[in-house]
């Protein structure tokens, strides 16, 4: 069985390297190229690059496995992030492409916010570029302790080779290929995905005698389990849906609107985009809720909940149809690692080292200290991932709230308020990222519990965000008259194209 499931797992590992090599040729050697594909990405790669990229691991292995611990009730999450996934296609996606264009051609975040707001003191490419590196390292531990979690639970390998494995295969295409090769091989990775998210959960239903067995079953397990708002508090569930909020400040999607081919190309992403994420969603959360019965029906022991898509893959299949369904896994781990490797590169490369290491350095050399970056940080999540008993739902939401509070704010009222200033822009980074790491680690309690149980860090951290940036902006001068033209020349374009 574990023969015919590698062999599977093998030609979907040479699959993503053919990728890789095919983009290194079809793609410009140049900085542009290699960060952002030249610009040149169609609706659909851009859809399901986004939508791959944004979901990993925790789609496959922690959204059911917290199906599979709480019922019904951890619905909300899934909610929260159609709402916010949805808004971030109609409120950031149009504005952002045209104004990044505009801004001088700015390839990444940091650039972006640094001809922005005409920021001479470079702090604000300095700081947006820290949080990046800090918490994209944190967010792509999270995707390489999945995939030692896989290779451990599905092989009983060691759990420090899985991480290698998964980790090596990501550092060989996204290095070689760039961009491109990243968008392409997330493309392939939403179409595994899909289909297994589609596939595993009728099977099992099938499996378990149809839906209305599932559900008597879990009643008579505990009734809670069918209840959306059992052990939930009005703040709980406040929680779970602002998981949208995050939505607006991770640099590993939204730097696909910046890449996609045009403005009008935007609307038939978003259809794509939005199709595909309600799919795997729902996918997701009936694959943990069926898991419930299965386990009970057959009296498995299973020693972690996040495992429970591998269980199906391996029980309910024919070994190579579980390969394929462990490459999903795989495919949705792989395409955030690769992705949150390429943004931590890109900002280590154009916002360190070309702007204070060697400002005179050709594409060449930048292409070059790009592709070691991915490597270094690659090495630095892999040890972070040595902890074998990190949750990944719990690292990813850490690092997703970090994002969401430290970026998203900011990007929205760049793009909508002319008379946001540098900075208002600069205190909105600070009070969001520093918000939120205090509410994850003071050593305070409320009934017992945690700020972070009691409430999630994102919405203290929007909140006080979003605070600073107006109150500062409003304190200071009025922004110069270039920035008020670029602003008016980005709603004309914007105007123009839709």
């Amino acid at each position: 069985m574990e023969t015919a499931t590698l062999i599977s797992l093998g030609i979907y590992f040479l699959a993503m390297i053919g990728i890789g090599l095919y983009s290194y040729n079809a793609t410009d050697n140049d900085v542009s190229g290699y960060m952002l594909g030249g610009r040149k990405l169609g609706p659909g790669v851009t859809a399901l690059s986004a939508g791959a990229s944004d979901m990993s691991g925790w789609m496959l292995m922690g959204l059911p496995g917290a199906m599979y611990v709480s019922g019904l009730s951890s619905t909300w999450i899934a909610v929260g992030l159609l709402i916010g996934a949805l808004l971030n296609y109609l409120i950031v996606a149009p504005r952002l492409r045209v104004y990044t264009e505009i801004a001088n051609d700015a390839i990444t975040i940091p650039d972006y916010f640094e001809k922005r707001f005409e920021d001479k003191t470079r702090m604000l490419r300095i700081v947006s570029s820290l949080v990046i590196v800090i918490f994209f390292t944190l967010y792509t531990s999270s995707g390489v302790v999945g995939g030692g979690k896989l290779f451990e639970s599905s092989f009983n390998l060691n759990y420090e080779l899985g991480l290698y494995i998964t980790a090596g295969v990501v550092v060989i295409y996204t290095l070689i290929g760039g961009f491109m090769a990243v968008s392409i091989t997330d493309f392939v990775q939403g179409c595994l995905m899909f289909i297994a998210l589609v596939l595993v959960p009728i099977v099992a239903i099938d499996h378990l005698g149809g839906i209305s067995e599932v559900n008597q079953i879990v009643t008579n397990i505990n009734p809670d389990l069918m209840n959306w708002v059992a052990g939930s508090s009005v703040l709980g569930i406040i929680s779970a849906l602002s998981w949208g909020l995050g939505y607006f400040g991770q640099p590993h999607i939204i730097v696909r609107f910046m890449a996609i081919r045009s403005v009008k190309d935007i609307k038939m992403a978003r259809r794509i985009g939005m199709s595909w994420m309600f799919v795997t969603i729902v996918g997701a959360i009936t694959t943990g809720f069926v898991g419930i019965a299965y386990v009970a029906k057959t009296k498995m022991d299973i020693a972690d909940p996040e495992t429970i898509f591998i269980v199906f893959s391996q029980f309910l299949f024919h070994p190579l149809i579980s390969g394929f369904l462990l490459a999903a896994i795989l495919a949705a781990i792989m395409s955030t690692i690769s992705s949150q490797l390429l943004v931590t590169s890109s900002s280590l490369t154009e916002d360190f080292y070309k702007t204070f290491v060697n400002r005179s350095a050709t594409q060449t050399e930048l292409v070059v200290v790009g592709r070691l970056s991915v490597l270094l940080v690659a090495l630095v999540a892999i040890a972070l991932a040595y902890d074998r008993d990190s949750s990944v739902l719990q690292l990813v939401s850490n690092a997703w709230a970090g994002f969401g509070a430290a970026f998203g704010p900011l990007i929205i009222m760049s793009l909508y308020w002319p008379r946001m200033t540098f900075a208002g822009a600069l205190s909105g980074i600070i009070v969001g990222s520093g918000t939120v790491l205090l509410w994850i680690y003071l050593p305070i309690s409320i009934n017992g519990q945690t700020l972070s149980a009691t409430m999630y860090e994102i919405v203290p951290g929007v909140i006080f965000s979003t605070l600073a940036i107006i109150v500062v902006s409003l304190m200071g001068r009025m922004p110069s008259e270039s920035v008020q033209q670029m602003f008016t020349k980005m709603l004309t374009t914007l105007k123009a194209n839709t």
